[in-house]
């Protein structure tokens, strides 16, 4: 396959997971987790996506030393894939009161998508030179906000209203739809896009496992005790402060949207596709800015986006303002996503791409959404949810303190 195809088929998978992001972390399964399963538990769904995480970021900076020693990335690519469609899918049987069944699949899929991004990051470098690494990291996030718009089209049209007496059948039915697109649109990247060549041998699993396990600690220390990569623990840390508050607003904002505006779920269906239309712009145009202006500036851009957003939420009064507030909220996320990656991607030692992306999408990705989304769920539950989207503003603002400080040698594409 051309090079061009292999860009899009891993483009793919993008647009094939966002499904699984859409529906269950962020528009469908939340509110009807939190409202209806655990009938009003906002803390309860802090805690799923907070365990999640924990799980994720445990596990993934080994896992990612040992896909980069194997080369087996798209066999574990394809295991979590795997775990996570199965679970959305058994999530259909989840009803009202089966709070730990509920719980647990939901950790158990978002463990799944969460760790299977360090395997899919990790092919960035491989399909495509540094010069363009913004553009096809672009090029990803966009075509994941198109197939998150999709699947919200075939959702809005299969959904009654909420006075149907068969309402909660189609809400769960919405999970079925979500694993089968995920299925369905991943394939491409295992068929068309080739691993790596590996040049690794080992005598036997168990060692494949230590040296994953000896690896993952020595880059711990290279970054941060021997600081042997001084921009890029400073990028690491800013970014788990920003993508901290990023995804409490993804796991929150449809109950935001529903306790605090009163919103149907039609109302909350359309602002989430103004969401994914305005994101499938911010990271195509994002993505192309990036490259011009490099990631660092890009970002820095779509943090003040950011801190609007989350200022705003305080403020807002009616659902238009949710509306503009939603437009703001999606051209930032499609790029400072992007970007986020892409900036990585520029830091990362070559042949060691799935290991630092392992700390990047794991210790540093997942462990960030702890924090935020137990803070979130906590005040909500003892102020409300305007208090709780306020205080985001702080994590927003120290990343981008953080990011500010970190150089960068534009004409080599290195840190200093």
């Amino acid at each position: 396959m051309s090079k061009n195809g292999k860009i899009f088929a891993w483009t793919l998978f993008d647009f094939a997971n966002t499904a699984f992001s859409v529906i269950i972390v962020t528009v469908i399964y939340a509110k009807y987790f939190s409202n209806y399963v655990a009938q009003g538990g906002r803390s309860i769904w802090g805690l799923a996506v907070s365990i999640s995480m924990i799980l994720a970021a445990i596990l993934s900076p080994p896992l990612g030393a040992i896909a980069d020693y194997s080369r087996n990335r798209k066999r574990f690519l394809m295991l979590f894939t795997l775990l996570c469609i199965l679970c959305t899918f058994l999530m259909f049987f989840v009803r009202q009161g089966d709070v730990l069944l509920g719980l647990c699949l939901f950790v158990l899929a978002n463990l799944g998508f969460e760790a299977g991004l360090v395997f899919y990051d990790a092919f960035l470098p491989n399909i495509t030179e540094k010069k363009n690494l913004g553009r096809v990291s672009g090029y990803g996030f966009a075509m994941g906000y198109l197939g998150a718009l999709a699947v919200l089209i075939i959702s809005m049209l299969i959904i009654p209203a909420q006075t149907d007496p068969n309402y909660y059948f189609y809400i769960r039915l919405t999970f079925v739809i979500a694993a089968l697109f995920f299925l369905v649109f991943s394939l491409p990247l295992f068929i068309f896009v080739s691993e790596p060549t590996h040049s690794y041998s080992y005598e036997s699993k168990t060692q494949l496992i230590k040296m994953g396990m000896r690896r993952s600690f020595a880059t711990f220390k290279e970054i941060f005790v021997k600081n042997n990569y001084p921009s890029l623990k400073k990028f690491l840390l800013a970014f788990f402060l920003y993508n901290d508050a990023i995804i409490t607003i993804i796991a929150f904002s449809s109950i935001f949207a529903s306790d605090v505006l009163k919103m149907t779920d039609a109302q909350i269906i359309y602002f989430f596709a103004i969401v994914q239309s305005t994101a499938i712009l911010g990271a195509f145009c994002f993505g192309i800015i990036s490259d011009h202006i490099g990631p660092k500036k890009t970002i820095i851009i779509t943090l003040f986006l950011w801190i609007i957003v989350a200022v705003g939420s305080f403020f807002i009064q009616s659902i238009v303002q949710f509306y503009f507030l939603g437009f703001t909220a999606g051209l930032a996320i499609g790029s400072s996503q992007s970007c986020s990656r892409s900036l990585m991607a520029l830091l990362t030692p070559k042949e060691r791409e799935a290991e630092f992306f392992g700390f990047y999408d794991g210790l540093f990705g997942k462990s960030s959404a702890i924090i935020g989304p137990l803070v979130f769920g906590i005040i909500s539950d003892i102020l409300n949810p305007r208090y709780a989207s306020l205080s985001l503003s702080i994590f927003f603002v120290s990343g981008l303190i953080l990011l500010s400080q970190v150089k960068i040698n534009y004409s080599s594409n290195k840190l200093k």
